[in-house]
């Protein structure tokens, strides 16, 4: 099966198992998502793993097929060019980021290979992913797979993919597959999960307090102000990498002035979009919206990363909408 009766085929199951829209009936629902708007890269090759530690805020010794982690990808001022969602399959290294960045990244990445024994390669349309979240979703992957990840970031490795559990209210999983064995498991799961799009899984991301960065806000953020920190996305013992003397200034000479936080926006004549200001009653730009989906009621649920002084002071907006900041599942 091709990419393209991929697409087709999912077509065909919507045509039965429609796409439910966001709305408080899903909330207590268990979801499948098809996860074609992220991308992978796959980096192997006898030096990939040395070559990757000097390149990202984590440690890449730590993937080691069970677990995966975040990691930052930063510029030289230690401003994150993307953030990746890490883990190892089979001697192979996998990146996932929003596709858009894809190119960009990979080509920046092999800018700097040299003469190491690494290959880079986009894997995005090969390996399917699938996304599965909700109360009943340990039954339902059960059925599916031989183990199933308990803990957050526990990898389960298998022969023709992964399966990897991702924190949240409930429990989420990501599947990894590839397209011979993906309609089976996607016709399995939707026998008994509502079938969603990749606004809610973004929904879900942020309610779980998981950044990204996008080309819009690509050179924004030190990884610290989308908390990746707070998400063990950065190693501070691993050693050199590009951005290194920055993050490490940041975490051990300096305190954390700018934080991601959980907001909420009710209404707003103009959507917001990651890469808009949040700015304080006075006008004053303080943040930046960091990532941003539909909300349950109705408006929008967002992170923004936003000067600690002016959450405490309150009066925040967005195109002059109102911001209501709310509880992060983790502490700041």
């Amino acid at each position: 099966m091709s990419t393209q009766q991929w697409h087709q085929f999912l077509q065909t199951s919507a045509q039965q198992h429609p796409l439910s829209e966001i709305s408080p009936s899903l909330i207590n629902e268990t979801v499948i998502c098809d996860l074609s708007h992220l991308g992978l890269l796959q980096v192997q090759g006898a030096d990939a793993f040395t070559f990757l530690q000097g390149q990202v805020t984590n440690d890449v010794k730590q993937l080691n097929g069970h677990v995966a982690h975040y990691s930052g990808y930063c510029n030289p001022k230690g401003r994150l060019l993307g953030l990746f969602l890490a883990f190892a399959h089979h001697e192979h290294i996998h990146l996932q980021l929003p596709k858009d960045l894809i190119a960009p990244i990979a080509k920046r990445l092999k800018m700097y290979v040299m003469r190491s024994k690494v290959e880079i390669q986009d894997v995005s349309e090969s390996i399917i992913k699938i996304g599965v979240y909700g109360a009943r979703s340990i039954e339902l992957l059960s059925g599916l797979f031989p183990e199933v990840p308990q803990a957050d970031y526990a990898l389960t490795t298998l022969d023709n993919g992964a399966l990897l559990r991702l924190p949240g209210s409930q429990p989420r999983f990501e599947i990894f597959t590839d397209i011979a064995h993906a309609p089976a498991i996607w016709s399995s799961l939707s026998q008994h999960a509502k079938t969603v799009n990749a606004a809610y899984w973004e929904l879900l991301e942020i309610q779980a307090g998981i950044p990204e960065v996008y080309s819009d806000t690509q050179e924004e953020f030190v990884p610290q102000m989308l908390n990746l920190d707070l998400l063990n996305g950065i190693n501070f013992k691993k050693g050199c990498y590009t951005g290194q003397e920055i993050v490490a200034r940041t975490h051990y000479l300096g305190t954390v002035k700018r934080r991601s936080h959980l907001a909420h926006i009710e209404n707003s004549a103009t959507p917001p979009k990651p890469g808009d200001n949040v700015a304080n009653g006075n006008g004053d730009i303080v943040g930046k919206i960091a990532r941003c989906a539909p909300s349950y009621n109705g408006g929008y649920d967002l992170l923004a990363e936003i000067r600690l002084e002016s959450v405490e002071a309150g009066s925040l907006n967005v195109n002059g909408s109102a911001l209501n900041i709310l509880q992060l599942p983790y502490a700041l």
